[in-house]
């Protein structure tokens, strides 16, 4: 594994609790009800530690049969390697602690992927020993923040699991490392729900428990244990109200039986955590696994992953429509994928367990900075987060726009008198869309009759009257390729205007879109536009 997406990045990312460490500070994502993984959460209570006598632990190789026994399985791993951070870049030989538990005594333990991933080193401290050992990642879940390590050595003391239904009220321990100190400690509660959410920016877990054991940084990977000592939980996520959450053992037992015998479990190969900003979404990538399914299509670290099998990434803040996108699939199915490399401004298309990514058409990426600084009159049109698929009357022609525009005429193409192919229209109004330049809104037509390639689409289109300047860029969307004019400064209101003339391999067909770009957001949806756009039909 060649790079790390560490727990300290995991901290600036995910936001959470506050911290002395300044690299906390440096949010990237809004997470759901504040969640953070527990390696960086802040309790707003005071944590309650005991350090538990040494004598008690189990003898070499056995399993604990009690909350004393329990702390000779407990285990600090100390993660190191290079990750990409949205705010501050590269981060070289970073390390991160979190904790975890040995489940065998050959030496097998269970921790959170966010702690291990695309990680250089593994460094484990077992308790009592002065040095660490090594260890090896088996298999991770990115989904389900899951992950099995192989330490060197055996014979080692180890931790069962109960089984056994939770109630609200049972009373629980979480056992770990927190801090990075290597103190062990033991933090305890009850269980507060039995069933919560587990949607969060970098995992999306079915079973979860909320407990009131105040998680402190460090504590994720690490058990969550009954008086006896057994396993009912694996700790891995807190917020800075003092609520702390841990994966269900419905969930947990069958992924960890899946990693231990050395699968993956719904994942290519990333760290990565869900992005939004109310303008652009997307799977943000910390690191990425050498020979993983992600390395082979060519993702990097740094890359945004905006869009999987054509559904758009974390528009909501979290992981859910990427890891349902996963579980849909077997891990060697092939997955359409588009991202954006903020790098090079450059957006690309490809398939993970297929085509290599190649560069593609981005409007976000490609003009986003020039409509940024524009004058743009009236109010910025707020983010979009919701698409639908629109057809024009006669079935020829789809693509997926805002739902906002809800105005939507499918009548065929006229150009000078004469119906030359078909064509929708899509905008908030559609008469103002044509009469005015401060309506968003797109207008997709082809013709396979009018008899003109791709410059002469964009020559009948000018629009220098009502445009101050325009630039003209190639355009590949992966199903129809051609070129666009970008024009500026279009009427009282200074909008934008896209002008897309392309054609598919075998020209059979001009295809034209149109689209008025009032904000940042409507080259995000120009995206959708070009990314789904469809035409089955053109005579």
């Amino acid at each position: 594994m060649a790079t790390a997406a560490v727990t300290a990045l995991v901290a600036a990312s995910c936001g959470g609790g506050s911290s002395d460490d300044d690299s906390s500070a440096a949010t990237t994502a809004a997470p759901p009800a504040t969640e953070a993984p527990a390696d960086t959460a802040a309790p707003t209570t005071a944590a309650v530690e005991s350090t538990l006598p040494e004598t008690s632990a189990p003898a070499s190789g056995g399993a604990a049969t009690s909350l004393e026994d329990a702390r000779g399985a407990i285990v600090q791993i100390v993660a190191t390697g290079t990750f990409e951070d949205p705010a501050e870049g590269t981060q070289s030989n970073v390390p991160g602690s979190g904790s975890g538990f040995i489940i065998d005594p050959s030496g097998i333990a269970v921790t959170n992927n966010h702690v291990v991933t695309g990680a250089a080193t593994l460094e484990v401290f077992v308790e009592g020993a002065d040095d660490s050992v090594n260890a090896r990642v088996l298999g991770v879940s990115e989904c389900s923040d899951l992950a099995v390590i192989e330490l060197d050595g055996d014979d080692y003391p180890y931790l069962e699991f109960n089984d056994e239904p939770l109630s609200a009220g049972q009373e629980i321990f979480a056992l770990g490392y927190p801090l990075g100190d290597p103190e062990y400690t033991v933090l305890d509660g009850v269980v507060s729900k039995e069933d919560a959410g587990g949607e969060s920016s970098w995992a999306s877990v079915d079973a979860v428990i909320e407990h009131s054991a105040d998680t402190l940084p460090g504590n994720s990977g690490g058990p969550i244990v009954d008086p006896d000592g057994a396993v009912v939980a694996v700790n891995y996520a807190g917020n800075d109200s003092g609520q702390s959450f841990a994966i269900g053992l419905d969930v947990a037992n069958e992924v960890i039986a899946e990693l231990q015998g050395g699968n993956n479990v719904d994942s290519i190969g990333i760290n990565g955590e869900a992005f939004t900003d109310g303008v652009n979404s997307g799977i943000f990538v910390y690191s990425v696994d050498s020979g993983s399914p992600a390395d082979q299509a060519g993702i990097q670290p740094g890359d945004l992953i905006t869009t999987l099998e054509g559904l758009i990434m974390g528009i909501d803040g979290v992981m859910t429509d990427y890891c349902d996108v996963l579980r849909s699939n077997n891990p060697d199915d092939t997955l359409n994928i588009e991202l954006i490399r903020p790098a090079e401004g450059q957006a690309y298309s490809g398939q993970i367990n297929g085509r290599a990514l190649e560069p593609i058409t981005s409007f976000a990426a490609d003009l986003g900075n020039e409509v940024a600084e524009a004058d743009q009159g009236g109010e910025p049109t707020s983010g979009y987060t919701e698409y639908t698929f629109i057809t024009d009357d006669s079935g020829s022609i789809e693509v997926s726009v805002p739902v906002e525009w809800v105005d939507v005429r499918g009548a065929p193409w006229d150009f000078e008198g004469t119906q030359v192919g078909p064509a929708v229209r899509a905008a908030p109004d559609v008469d103002a869309w044509l009469s005015g330049w401060d309506t968003p809104g797109v207008f997709a037509a082809a013709s396979s009759s009018l008899g003109v390639d791709v410059d002469g689409m964009l020559a009948l289109n000018d629009f220098s009257l009502d445009c101050d300047g325009v630039e003209r860029f190639p355009y590949d969307d992966g199903v129809y390729t051609g070129a666009f004019d970008f024009w500026t400064g279009c009427g009282e209101e200074n909008s934008g205007f896209i002008v897309v003339g392309a054609q598919p391999d075998d020209a059979s067909f001009t295809m034209l879109v149109q689209i008025v770009v009032v904000s940042e957001a409507d080259l995000v949806a120009a995206d959708e536009i070009f990314n789904t756009v469809l035409v089955t039909g053109a005579a």
